[in-house]
């Protein structure tokens, strides 16, 4: 029940100057989603996504990109924009896109101008038509790959606006 007096150094503090403590350090481990997700909404400002208790069938385009986790049949233009197969998601469908992610079950031919993407947890079945293809140790794919490159791409412009041009003549 007795208190000690704590004595105070004579010493005035310098208040000023001092430093507050640093924060403790927390650090969260990075797994993919969570890298892939902050890598797209930095490049990206827009995203629909088709949630798991969706079922959609017919045509989809979009000027943004497209995450579907549900259900999808039909075809899926979106020329300049990544479509990403989410984990839960099943598609059967014709795609056009810049990329493509492939995570849960894809089914159909996917013609996409810069990369194909079949992670871990990816299933295609299907031909696909890109300028890079990546798969992950663990994914499934049976199909074709046709790697386009920019200089084909480059002629195959060249040589038609050439034959056009030769009509006019």
């Amino acid at each position: 029940m007795w208190r000690e007096k704590k004595t105070r150094s004579a010493e005035p503090l310098d208040v000023e100057h001092a430093a507050p403590p640093p924060p403790p350090r927390q650090e969260k481990p990075m797994n993919e989603m969570t890298a892939r997700s902050q890598s797209t909404t930095s490049t990206a400002s827009r995203q629909t996504v088709l949630g798991q208790t969706v079922v959609l069938r017919g045509e989809l385009s979009a000027d943004e990109d497209l995450l579907i986790e549900g259900q999808f049949e039909g075809s899926i233009s979106l020329e300049q924009h990544c479509v990403t197969v989410g984990a839960n998601g099943q598609v059967k469908a014709e795609i056009r896109a810049r990329q493509a992610v492939i995570l849960g079950t894809l089914t159909g031919k996917v013609s996409a101008r810069e990369k194909v993407e079949i992670r871990r947890s990816g299933h295609l079945v299907g031909d696909l038509s890109t300028g890079a293809v990546a798969i992950e140790e663990g994914a499934f794919f049976k199909g074709s790959i046709e790697i386009l490159r920019e200089e084909a791409q480059a002629g195959a412009k060249n040589a038609s606006a050439h034959d056009a041009l030769e009509k006019n003549d």
